[in-house]
């Protein structure tokens, strides 16, 4: 395309010149002209030149006014003087002000070539100024995208760690300006956090030596506040490969590390509540439950110290008894007045207690109990066990303010659940008690006598010793017990164990084994001659302190009974039975003391023996229930039952209860049986009636024993509770024991009946009961003693003595029912006599509960 030139020139000779110059040179033209400033602009606009040819001098304006206005206007087109007169001076200011040569017109042949260096020039500098432009834009949207980033982006030279850029994020993130980080290049060390320093300058020395640079470090703001920071570097190297600078981006990950800290937190606690549930589980000892908490809190808690203090009974001090991390237990006990005047706070507060600046707490009191070394900061979660407080778990950390709502909140559930496991420890530990010693006299009982005698015995054989075991009780203590109320027979025993402990000189030698009797051991003796000797001593030392009751003295007297061994038995149990027979021989001889012979009434021995077996049943639970159905005479339908115990002895098969009952009540061993059959006869009703089987009341025998025990009608209450009503239970009683106490019994067997409980008189026509008594007994059945009912056929007063009863329990409007029914004649008989029911083998024997059913599906 032609070349499009302008020429601001005043004569047109010279401009055709001009022109014919350029033909010459065979550059195709395309031009206009201009004279004056307003044509100029208006060219430079509407013809859009490629090149200006000016005349420096001019009619209407000089050629740099022009120059000027070209540069306003068109500053990429080149401009050129073409003049004869332009000095020197003119020349270097005109190529100041942006002229791109100047040619005299003298020599109009360089022309041309001046032309094309000038629009070669021009393509340069357009060329140079879109690359300027291009990138400032590209400098310009770097800039927006760093200011953007969350990053503080930098860049410092590796020699002098002179700052050479920085983004404006660093204001942000540490608080300080990017002029101040340029001014100062050790501003960024200063800032780092103290604990953190020698972690980043390893880095930062490995980043020159060509490591990685990449790690989380704190960084401590001018304002107090602390950041967490992830910075990134590497070493930029030029092209010959040395270092020449470092490139750096760091990133705020305060919240992040927030979270992480939060996530280790929970899994930190997780771990420990699991932990610590694990030991409340598995440890059953308080001592070694304390240990393993310590542990535990430290070792999968990360905390610096725990300690477990138990309160002392006085609430005045404390007792240190576990620890756990880099401290150890102070003293035994702590104490001194301003630490019991803490304690006694702590004790009152009765919540949880923290200190989060130990450096800083004035209390000395308080430094001295809860900060060992290196401690910041410490809490104190008090443990209540059965409503008081009985130890505090104290927990130390390095950090300050560590114990925040989330931590006293983990720890106040861990508190409660191990004041759960002490409860419960608590609770073992008094049923361990009452498992092995009488809670009356604090002295062992029977079960663990038998273990220290096992034990001693042992002893007794490797040292080749003898050993003798003496059981006594106290003469008349019934006589005494009566007289002066229960009350001070429990005072009583107490006394008595008390000379017993001292007697024997180590617990484990003594016992009480219940009711009067006590045991003491004497071990390692060398001859049985000295028995007797020692036995008075020990027995004038158990009783050489009167006792005092109601301003009256009591001397005591005991009867004892001596076995030996190894001269008597070899074990522990023949050891035991031979001394129990001892002490009955003694009682029935009336020696106040007495050594174990095999001539002793071989009866006696029999004796004892079934009542150790019948001990070791009750508690084995070899007892079985046979129920005799009752029949009603008119219909011969049954409608009730009696239960009678039955023991399944090992060895020997169903013994019936025959002197099975006289031993029970003689020993009381009948108050432990005979709930257990209530137990089981209620049991067997309401397992009928869920069955929907026809349930008729079931009758139990109650001894005078049982009915005197003050929890009687609670346990029977409670029974009752169990089940819905009817309870279908009924006690019988012989009419011997209502003699023995009638207001007593008559009151009792009242609360009976108003609780739904039938209530019969066994063996009636042998108690020589007034008829003004039987008026008033709370009794709904006469049963007549079988042994009239046995005679009434064969001997008319027999008859005679029924017939009165029958019409005595039909006039006080009670049930009459004969017992022990066996010919189908005495059955008729008492039909005929009006009497309601029956029971007896003429209709069935006492069987058991599965043939029972089998009779009640086909009634």
């Amino acid at each position: 395309p032609p070349l499009r030139v302008l020429l601001l020139i005043d004569s047109g000779a010279e401009g055709q010149l001009l022109l014919q110059e350029l033909r010459r040179a065979k550059m195709p033209i395309e031009y206009t002209t201009a004279r004056n400033q307003h044509e100029l602009v208006r060219e430079l606009e509407s013809f859009s030149p490629q090149v200006v040819l000016a005349d420096f001098p001019m009619r209407h304006f000089d050629g740099m006014a022009a120059l000027a206005l070209a540069r306003e206007h068109a500053p990429e087109v080149p401009f050129l003087f073409v003049s004869g007169t332009i000095g020197e001076e003119h020349a270097i200011r005109a190529f100041r002000e942006g002229a791109a040569d100047y040619v005299l017109k003298g020599n109009l042949r360089r022309l041309p070539r001046a032309i094309n260096l000038a629009l070669e020039g021009a393509k340069e500098r357009a060329a140079g100024i879109k690359a300027a432009r291009k990138l400032t834009k590209e400098r310009e949207r770097v800039a927006s995208i760093v200011a953007s980033l969350p990053d503080v982006v930098w860049s410092a030279d590796y020699e002098s760690h002179q700052i050479l850029y920085v983004s404006p994020k660093v204001e942000e993130i540490f608080g300080v300006s990017t002029q101040a980080f340029q001014e100062r290049p050790d501003l960024w060390f200063e800032l780092i956090h103290p604990e953190d320093k020698i972690v980043v300058l390893e880095a930062w020395r490995g980043l020159h030596a060509g490591a990685r640079f990449d790690l989380e470090y704190r960084i401590r703001r001018k304002d107090g506040t602390e950041r967490w920071i992830h910075d990134r570097g590497r070493l930029i190297r030029s092209p010959s490969g040395e270092p020449e600078r470092v490139d750096r981006v760091a990133r705020d990950v305060s919240i992040e590390a927030e979270q992480r800290q939060r996530m280790a937190r929970m899994l930190r606690v997780r771990d420990l509540i699991g932990s610590i549930n694990s030991a409340l589980i598995r440890v059953r000892k308080r001592d070694a439950l304390f240990e393993e908490v310590c542990r535990v809190v430290v070792s999968v808690g990360g905390l610096r110290g725990a300690r477990v203090a138990m309160v002392s009974p006085a609430a005045e001090s404390l007792v240190w008894s576990a620890c756990a991390g880099a401290q150890s237990l102070p003293a035994a006990e702590t104490g001194g007045p301003a630490v019991q005047a803490l304690i006694s706070r702590l004790l009152h507060i009765g919540a949880p207690a923290v200190w989060n600046d130990l450096g800083s707490e004035p209390d000395e009191a308080l430094k001295s109990l809860l900060a060992p070394e290196g401690a910041l900061a410490a809490a104190a979660f008090p443990l209540r066990v059965e409503g008081r407080t009985a130890a505090f778990l104290a927990l130390y950390s390095s950090q300050p303010g560590y114990f925040d709502d989330e931590e006293i909140e983990v720890f106040r559930d861990l508190s409660a659940n191990l004041e759960l496991a002490l409860e419960l420890i608590a609770k073992q530990e008094k049923l361990d008690y009452l498992a092995l010693y009488d809670p009356l006299t604090g002295l062992p009982n029977r079960t663990l006598l038998r273990e220290h005698l096992a034990q001693a015995l042992e002893t007794a054989r490797r040292d080749q010793s003898k050993l003798a075991l003496m059981l006594f009780d106290i003469e008349r203590f019934k006589s005494m017990n009566d007289a002066f109320g229960q009350h001070a027979g429990d005072r009583m025993l107490q006394h008595t164990a008390g000379g017993v402990r001292a007697a024997a000189g180590d617990i484990q030698y003594a016992a009480h084994l219940g009711g009067d009797v006590f045991a003491i051991m004497m071990p390692h003796l060398h001859d049985a001659v000295n028995v007797a000797t020692i036995l008075r001593e020990r027995a004038e030392r158990i009783l050489e302190t009167p006792f005092l009751i109601d301003g009256r003295e009591l001397r005591l007297q005991i009867k004892a009974g001596i076995a030996m061994f190894p001269d008597d038995a070899t074990d522990a149990d023949t050891l035991f039975r031979n001394a129990e027979a001892a002490l009955k021989k003694a009682k029935q001889t009336g020696d106040r003391y007495l050594l174990y012979a095999p001539q002793i009434n071989a009866r006696v021995a029999e004796r004892l023996e079934l009542e150790h077996a019948l001990r070791g049943a009750i508690e084995r639970r070899e007892f079985i229930l046979h129920y005799q159905p009752k029949i009603e005479l008119e219909t011969r339908r049954i409608i009730g039952l009696e239960a009678l115990v039955r023991w399944q002895r090992p060895g020997v098969g169903l013994v019936l209860p025959g002197t099975l009952i006289a031993v029970l009540e003689e020993t009381g061993m009948i108050t432990d049986l005979g709930p257990w059959v209530i137990e089981e006869a209620m049991a067997t009703y309401r397992s009928w009636r869920d069955r929907g089987m026809p349930a008729p009341r079931i009758a139990v025998n109650v001894s005078p024993l049982q009915l005197r025990q003050p929890e009687f009608t609670r346990h029977l209450q409670s029974e009752m509770d169990k089940m819905p009503a009817p309870c279908g239970l009924e006690i019988e009683v012989t009419e011997s024991l209502l003699m023995q106490d009638m207001e007593a019994a008559t009151r009792k067997l009242g609360e009976v009946r108003e609780m739904g409980v039938g209530v019969s008189l066994d063996d009636f026509g042998t108690g020589y009961s007034s008829l003004a008594r039987l008026a008033r007994l709370p009794v709904d059945t006469l049963k007549i003693d079988r042994a009239f009912i046995q005679g009434m056929t064969d001997h008319p007063d027999d008859t005679s003595i029924v017939t009165a009863i029958i019409s005595l329990g039909h006039t006080l409007h009670r049930t009459v029912i004969a017992e022990g029914v066996e010919l189908e004649e005495q059955a008729r008989l008492l039909r005929l006599l009006r009497c309601e029911q029956i029971q007896g083998n003429v209709f069935s024997p006492a069987i058991p509960r599965e043939k029972v059913e089998a009779l009640l599906s086909v009634h």
